[in-house]
């Protein structure tokens, strides 16, 4: 549906707030920086594509049609995100004794599992780098006469013959990333970054094709440029990623745009990204070797949309701190709604009374705001409370507020939170079995016998709620 309000969008290039206008009134389209399946994605990878889903639901919200496409890098990303390090797709494999085509496939079905639990939606496209390899030899065999030169290691892109290399990062500042960029001997400026990178003498990759510049693979850059152009076009509307995309990554992208189309166009209109997820524990890089994924909520009880919930408590654009703490407490929040939902249904009168309107309004304006979905959740939580309406009518604009948000509040029922920890020590018939008990003691006035059950039951990480339909449910100490 369309609603008044004017969309505005904060872009990165400009570091301003901008009404947004599409190319084509008719279509959207946006690419989204998808992940390197080397491992699972951790949940602070994840932020980034709830961010981009979150997008992509407010502009078909707002009346647009919207074509998304999410790559999947299964080559030529380094460990170090720039032109020094292994291989992440080769050191997985090697480190698993597996093929990098069986590594790519595992870790692509585990983050398509992942989008599906977080109720994301699917994209119009997930492009995968290794079906485009032509596309990239031929794109750099376009910008190689003017743009690149060729070292040992490779074909490197001289990011001095593009205007204004790196406002992306720099809007604002003088700072533009350099200090993590690595040596790469040859390299004539440090912001220069590999196009094609040759195998080494004796060494022979899993992944490596023939190009002029010698049998090797694609950088990482040059990937997202060719596979954004080949199915949104030049220019598209929308480029989205992660906050750490806007230092090296983007700009790379943004100078083989401008030599590719030999212009100053950045390839996208406006480039948004989503800010961190901190994890004080220290947990959430893979390098480590132990970090935060969606499975690990899930084994302790948590489910994912709770997740999906305490992301949309933080803007975007903000830093969003990760406590088991704040997990719980949108968990807690979650199963309010779900609960108060599930209170509406319950209700004979089946009679809409009462003006929504104004609650699609501030929603609308909410989310027309930058996608501030802060603001917009305590709208649902109003709506929900407002007995001027009656249940029917509350339950009439659901559907609204579940297609912005995602959080699948139409379909969700409070059985489905309760989810069982992977530590859980006791089986769901001796809960029952055990809560019988309590309830045949405090029958009898045995309250001491009845704080003793619930003592023990507590113990063993279940939380027992009196007055809940259910009975009980989950609470893990972590």
């Amino acid at each position: 549906m369309s609603i008044g309000t004017p969309l505005h969008l904060f872009n990165s290039l400009t570091r301003s707030l901008e009404q947004f206008q599409p190319i084509d009134p008719d279509l959207v389209r946006v690419y989204t920086c998808g992940p390197t399946v080397y491992n699972y994605q951790h949940i602070g990878n994840m932020r980034a594509f709830l961010f981009a889903d979150t997008l992509g639901r407010v502009l078909r919200w707002k009346g647009y049609a919207v074509r998304h496409v999410i790559n999947i890098t299964d080559v030529g990303h380094l460990t170090s995100d720039a032109d020094a390090g292994d291989d992440k797709m080769e050191k997985a494999a090697a480190a698993e004794a597996k093929s990098i085509w069986e590594i790519a496939a595992h870790y692509t079905e585990a983050f398509k599992l992942d989008v599906e639990r977080l109720n994301i939606m699917p994209p119009y496209m997930w492009s995968v780098a290794t079906d485009h390899v032509a596309e990239m030899i031929e794109f750099a065999g376009k910008i190689a006469p003017e743009h690149c030169y060729q070292i040992d290691s490779g074909l490197y892109f001289d990011a001095t013959t593009v205007p204004d290399y790196g406002r992306l990062a720099r809007a604002g500042s003088d700072d533009v990333g350099e200090s993590r960029l690595d040596p790469v001997s040859g390299k004539r400026h440090p912001q220069d970054f590999a196009i094609w990178r040759k195998s080494p003498p004796g060494e022979q990759r899993q992944m490596e094709w023939d190009s002029p510049w010698g049998k090797g693979a694609p950088g990482w850059h040059l990937e997202c440029s060719v596979m954004s152009l080949k199915h949104l076009g030049h220019p598209f509307d929308i480029h989205t990623g992660g906050i750490d995309h806007r230092e090296i990554h983007h700009p790379n992208e943004i100078a083989q745009n401008q030599a590719y189309c030999d212009c100053s166009d950045s390839g996208a209109r406006v480039w948004m990204h989503n800010n961190f997820l901190v994890d004080r524990g220290s947990k959430m890089s893979k390098s480590t070797g132990e970090f935060l994924r969606l499975q690990t909520l899930v084994d302790a009880g948590f489910h994912p949309l709770a997740y999906r919930l305490m992301c949309l408590q933080a803007h975007y654009r903000s830093e969003l701190e990760f406590t088991w703490e704040n997990l719980a407490a949108a968990s807690t929040r979650l199963k309010r709604i779900v609960m108060a939902i599930d209170s509406l249904r319950m209700s004979t009168d089946e009679t809409v009374r009462g003006e929504t309107a104004p609650y699609l309004a501030r929603l609308d304006e909410a989310v027309s705001d930058d996608l501030n979905t802060p603001k917009a959740l305590p709208v649902l939580d109003e709506l929900l409370a407002d007995k001027r309406l009656s249940p029917a009518a509350r339950l009439s604009v659901l559907g609204d507020f579940g297609a912005v948000l995602g959080l699948d509040i139409g379909g969700l029922r409070r059985k489905d939170l309760r989810v069982r920890p992977k530590i859980a020590t006791l089986t769901e018939p001796e809960i029952d079995a055990r809560l019988a008990e309590r309830q045949e003691a405090r029958a009898a006035k045995d309250f001491a016998r009845s704080d003793m059950i619930r003592d023990e039951l507590a113990a063993a990480g279940v939380d027992v709620m009196d007055g809940d339909p259910l009975g009980w449910d989950w609470k893990i100490d972590l």
